[in-house]
């Protein structure tokens, strides 16, 4: 899937160049050495998203020039991101004018880390990035209509915030929040119906038990935004912020019927957020009919065997997977592994892994 990664002056990294062969890699070191910036690199060469952060200023190496560049193979295409100041981006030395075009025929990417946990204890806004995530690689215009959507919403709150709303400019930007909304939560409902199945059998695969997790889309601004914004109209003056729409759905999860992030257990929330994954890869293979890269960052290490074991089984076997660890006592004997390249990674520098 992606043969080659380079990078300079990304996060802590000067330079990297990385050749890892299809089954993938396993990156092993201490904490804060570099591992899980691998990793974010990957995804933003391949989908020009960072799991971590959205401002890109902040993935600038400490003490560089002010920009990073990441390149390499990926798909059998050479593809190319630079940040200064904009960003940069080119497919076989060719540029390419923007995000949707770049993206058009780029990869798919599964991440899984520690802080999925936050999808299922943590605030409403997790979940909606898991739901844009998998959106941006499976809904056509879904990214083109988050991006319209969040412009619209961020003019009207400017405008809310004045002293004396100009009403008139207020719903003109509600008008075009209404026809991006109404397509993002059209194809949000159609990603749950999608996940639901798929994540319920993951539950059971993981857990070894009969647990039943269900996903149910709840949309902020209901079936009709342009009623429900018209009910809001007076909170939202005197709160001075929009409070309906896309921007506050959510996605309730359940096991056996109860909200899984106030009555679940840790390891059963720790198997739900590994469900959400395993469903997401899923959906991406059969949607768009090619398989993903995993970019699993320090989480079977945290896992007892029998989770372990169950999530490598359902893992896809031809898929590529870049593994990050602290440590490699776990991979011995762990099946659906073979072949990935062993690294280290220290300060910053890549070496390979000792035994």
């Amino acid at each position: 899937m992606i043969r080659t990664l380079r990078a300079v002056d990304f996060r802590c990294f000067s330079s990297l160049s990385l050749e890892v062969p299809a089954a993938g890699g396993v990156f092993t070191g201490d904490n804060a050495q570099g591992k899980t910036s691998i990793l974010e690199a990957v995804c933003l060469l391949v989908r020009l998203q960072s799991p971590r952060t959205r401002k890109l200023p902040s993935m600038v190496r400490k003490d560089g020039p002010g920009g990073f560049g990441i390149a390499g193979e990926a798909w059998g295409t050479e593809r190319r991101v630079r940040f200064q100041r904009a960003l940069e981006l080119a497919v076989e030395g060719e540029p390419r004018e923007g995000p949707g075009s770049y993206l058009a025929d780029g990869g798919l990417i599964v991440w899984m880390g520690n802080e999925d946990l936050e999808l299922v204890r943590g605030a409403a806004d997790a979940r909606r990035r898991y739901l844009d995530f998998v959106g941006s690689q499976v809904e056509p215009g879904y990214r083109t209509a988050l991006a319209r959507y969040r412009r619209a919403l961020k003019a009207k709150n400017l405008l809310l915030k004045d002293p004396r709303p100009r009403e008139d400019e207020i719903r003109s930007y509600e008008e075009v929040m209404i026809l991006a909304g109404d397509e993002l939560t059209a194809a949000r409902a159609r990603l749950v119906a999608l996940l639901s199945p798929r994540a319920l059998a993951a539950q059971r695969e993981v857990s070894g038990r009969d647990e039943v997790l269900g996903l149910e889309y709840r949309p902020a601004g209901g079936v009709d935004l342009r009623a429900a914004l018209e009910q809001a109209r007076e909170r939202e003056r005197r709160q001075r912020q929009s409070l309906v729409g896309p921007h506050r759905d959510d996605l309730l999860l359940t096991i056996q019927g109860l909200a899984a992030g106030e009555y679940a257990s840790e390891g059963q929330q720790r198997t739900v957020a590994l469900a959400l994954k395993l469903a997401q890869g899923e959906v991406l293979s059969a949607v768009r009919g090619s398989l993903p890269v995993y970019l699993i960052d320090d989480v079977f290490g945290e896992l007892d065997p029998g989770r372990r074991n169950a999530v490598l089984r359902a893992l896809p076997g031809e898929a590529q997977k870049w593994i990050t660890t602290t440590h490699l006592g776990w991979l011995d004997g762990s099946q659906g592994l073979e072949g990935l390249v062993r690294l280290a990674v220290s300060a910053g520098r890549i070496l390979p892994a000792a035994d």
